[in-house]
């Protein structure tokens, strides 16, 4: 007999585009002639047709013939009234099965602001238990007001709708609550009599299964009231930011006079096409609103769900306008871009695409909103203060913020089109899969070192740079001329001035040395896992061995040659700055779901925090205390003194630069920017000159953080004290052996070099005035300039109080 079960909360509103739309069943109106005004309580459509009577001879004839139609169809109405009553009419007309309504997903910032709701319709399913009283008895007032006393059908209103449809009256529907709801969940559409029959049959057997209050549930969770929205919460939502689930007399409950409101959109929610009735939602159509509403008020009145002073102090409510499209939407704007990484999640935590669609979710997301503002500002070349700003059409920038104690992206813009390509983690939005990736340049180096650190690599531990690859190629360091390399140190540079001025050849022999897999496995340790040979699709190192990476990869990817998703180099940087410890980047921070029957919320997911060390920390602080120097070197110093760590990178394109980036961060903020080209690479120009990664990409760098910062109110918290760890005389090293300093020649009687000409009368302790002093000679330097340790001066000048590199252009390595 057709029993199954309907939940007495799991439903709610037909699909966006279902047919069968008609005014008093709560879904979008179908239209009616022009200047049709609204009908009766039981009109369908809203109202008579409007058409004059056509009082030809053949127009009689049909009259008649439809009078005695009609008389036909009332008494096999009648007929099948009785059968209802006893023997439920024909027994294939079934109880439907359970209607489980699509719900939206609300996804919300880390904060719990709502970013948008994801789904086909605008719909919280709420437990009827749960539901204002008031809402409920609104509804019945102005849809069935006689709903808690009869049995589902209105036998006269079926008789009174028969004759009028078969002698040219207005078409009517005269459904009770339960008949509407009963239309929907038999996804009976047509109206005819062969309808109404099913309908009443099934209105009955809903009626004898389930109480009233899960009856009204059921419709409340169904019902359409214009604008978008679904289900009696959402309307709530949408129309007074007030939820129905608030109880009677508690702040922001749900008022009498606005349950009405809602109560009265039903009937008609959307303007119908051309000149038809605008319907009574308030914004279309206020006056009549207003009517409805009056209807709607006297009959709670009229059946004792409000009292006479309530009646008598009844004042419209003021209703929320109409929302700006895309004001506040996943369609609309680049935090759009993180809805295709939230979907991706959801689904490596088992929610399937088709439970998504169903709905009903509540994602908390590791968004925070101030971070994700200082990002797009930054990045966005819409954004007037951002370096990007006056940069080329064809130029596209990528900004990624991640909490390093924990992998949650923070802030994260990939491009200002959400329907478009992903420029932080190229996932495709259909498929949810990684698609691209672009070269890290210099900035890979970091994994490089962090091999190299983990095989008792020191940073003093020198390296020779004019040595060439085995076919014979030279390494281009930074485009500088082999004389100017390393302070004419070319042969036995150390790896500490190699990083900071960022050149290639001391990572080119460490890989050779160690072995690439090394460098590689250190990359995955931190959180790389998709790399790109020169030719084909990507390899993910995740799923793959040593074998397969030397088969793919040279040496060159020691300096960053292959690309890789921004997302994933990024959550490398992230593993950097948090002293070694590697946590997965993710974009969800918890995930519920609520028991649409009992109301019980679930915690699906949540955020794992403790995340798995993968370098040695000292070897940490180590690399930390060299990058701390390159932010100074590239004058890229946060406001306030905030001590930071970074490394800047460049890839070439036609002879100019083609990737650039900066990336590193604060002990609260890893930070990572990537600048190229939108759609294609293009040949970057910071003004005429080439782009490097210490040109625009450090400026985007430092405005996220010190917006970041600012917003967030961190501390200004440093990292930890630097451990130099390491074999200075590592074997894997290939510098050459420095030539022995000049021998000086002295006076055995005096003691003095070459017989005092030097000044040897006015030596000091710790060094005469023309050979250096403390911190450097006058003559051959300058206080502050000569370069020069404790004790002795240096004759070529240097760059800092205590010491640096000689003879070496600013711009040289720029990188």
């Amino acid at each position: 007999m057709g029993s199954a079960s309907v939940g007495s909360a799991s439903v709610g509103a037909a699909r966006v585009g279902a047919a069968g739309a008609t005014a008093r069943a709560a879904v979008r109106p179908v239209g009616t002639p022009p200047g049709t005004p609204p009908g009766d309580e039981g009109a369908i459509g809203g109202g008579r047709s409007g058409r004059g009577k056509d009082k030809s001879k053949a127009a009689k004839r049909r009259r008649r013939t439809n009078i005695l139609t009609a008389a036909a169809a009332v008494m096999v109405i009648l007929l099948g009234a009785g059968v209802v009553g006893g023997t439920y009419f024909f027994d294939d007309v079934d109880l439907p099965p359970p209607v489980s309504e699509d719900q939206s997903n609300v996804i919300k910032y880390s904060n719990g602001q709502t970013i948008a709701k994801l789904g086909e319709q605008n719909r919280t399913v709420v437990p009827e238990a749960k539901i204002n009283k008031i809402v409920e008895h609104a509804v019945a007032a102005a849809e069935d007001k006689n709903f808690y006393d009869h049995h589902g059908i209105d036998m006269k209103g079926i008789v009174r709708a028969a004759w009028n449809n078969f002698t040219g009256g207005a078409t009517q529907g005269a459904s009770t609550i339960t008949q509407q709801y009963a239309r929907h969940a038999a996804d009976l559409k047509a109206i005819s009599i062969n309808r109404k029959l099913r309908e009443a049959v099934i209105a009955r057997k809903l009626e004898s299964q389930y109480n009233k209050d899960q009856i009204m549930g059921m419709y409340l969770n169904y019902i359409y009231l214009g604008e978008g929205r679904y289900g009696i919460e959402a309307a709530a939502q949408g129309y007074f930011g007030k939820s129905v689930q608030t109880p009677a007399g508690q702040k922001n409950a749900i008022t009498p006079y606005e349950a009405a409101v809602l109560a009265s959109i039903i009937k008609q929610p959307e303007p119908e096409p051309g000149n038809g009735h605008k319907g009574y939602d308030p914004n279309y159509n206020r006056a009549a609103a207003i009517d409805r509403w009056e209807y709607t008020m006297k009959n709670m009145l009229e059946k004792n769900w409000i009292s006479q002073a309530e009646y008598d102090a009844r004042k419209y409510p003021k209703v929320k306008p109409i929302a700006k499209a895309g004001g506040n939407s996943a369609t609309s704007g680049p935090v759009g871009v993180v809805m295709r990484h939230v979907r991706a999640e959801l689904a490596e935590m088992g929610i399937s695409p088709q439970e998504f669609d169903k709905g009903g979710l509540t994602v908390t997301t590791t968004i925070n909103p101030a971070v994700q503002k200082a990002a797009e500002e930054a990045g966005s070349r819409k954004s007037e203060t951002s370096p990007m700003n006056a940069k080329p059409a064809t130029y596209q920038a990528a900004v990624i913020g991640i909490d390093p104690k924990t992998g949650g992206v923070m802030g994260y813009y990939g491009g200002d089109d959400p329907n478009g390509l992903d420029y932080g983690g190229y996932m495709d939005g259909q498929s949810l899969k990684v698609t691209g990736g672009q070269s890290p340049g210099s900035t890979f180096k970091i994994y490089t070192l962090a091999a190299g650190l983990k095989e008792d690599i020191s940073f003093k531990t020198t390296w020779d740079g004019s040595k060439v690859r085995p076919n014979g190629k030279e390494i281009n360091n930074a485009d500088a001329p082999p004389g100017k390399v390393c302070g004419g140190k070319i042969k036995y540079c150390d790896l500490e001035t190699s990083t900071i001025r960022s050149y290639n050849f001391a990572f080119y022999w460490m890989a050779d040395a160690i072995g690439r897999e090394k460098v590689i496995q250190a990359a995955v340790d931190a959180g790389v896992q998709h790399m790109f040979p020169d030719k084909g699709a990507a390899v993910d190192l995740t799923k793959t061995n040593a074998s397969t990476w030397k088969k793919n990869f040279d040496n060159e990817v020691a300096f960053g040659q292959y690309r890789v998703p921004p997302l994933e180099h990024a959550e490398g940087v992230a593993t950097i700055v948090a002293g070694g410890i590697h946590n997965n980047a993710h974009f969800i921070k918890e995930v519920r779901k609520v028991d649409s029957e009992t109301g019980k919320v679930t915690i699906i997911n949540k955020q794992k925090v403790a995340g798995k060390r993968v370098f040695d920390e000292a070897q940490m602080s180590n690399l930390q205390g060299v990058m701390a120097k390159i932010v100074e070197e590239d004058d890229r110093d946060l406001k306030d003194g905030r001590e930071s760590i970074a490394k800047s990178g460049t890839w070439e394109f036609n002879g100019g630069s083609g990737d650039t980036w900066f990336v590193g961060g604060i002990p609260q903020l890893a930070a990572t920017v990537w600048v190229g080209g939108k759609n294609n690479k293009v040949e970057l120009k910071d003004g005429k000159k080439d782009m490097f990664g210490a040109g625009t990409p450090s400026k985007i760098w430092k405005k996220f953080l010190d917006a970041a910062s600012e917003a967030m109110k961190w501390d200004n918290e440093d990292f930890p004290k630097r451990v130099e760890t390491g074999n200075p005389d590592s074997p894997y090293a290939n510098g050459q052996e420095p030539p022995p300093p000049p021998v000086q020649q002295t006076d055995p009687n005096q003691g003095c070099p070459l017989g005092g000409i030097f000044g040897c009368d006015n030596q000091q302790p710790n060094g005469g005035n023309n050979n250096g002093g403390n911190n450097g000679g006058n003559n051959n330097g300058g206080p502050g300039n000569g370069g020069g340790n404790p004790g002795g001066g240096n004759n070529n000048g240097g760059n800092g109080p205590n010491g640096g590199n000689t003879n070496l252009p600013t711009n040289q390595g720029e990188d």
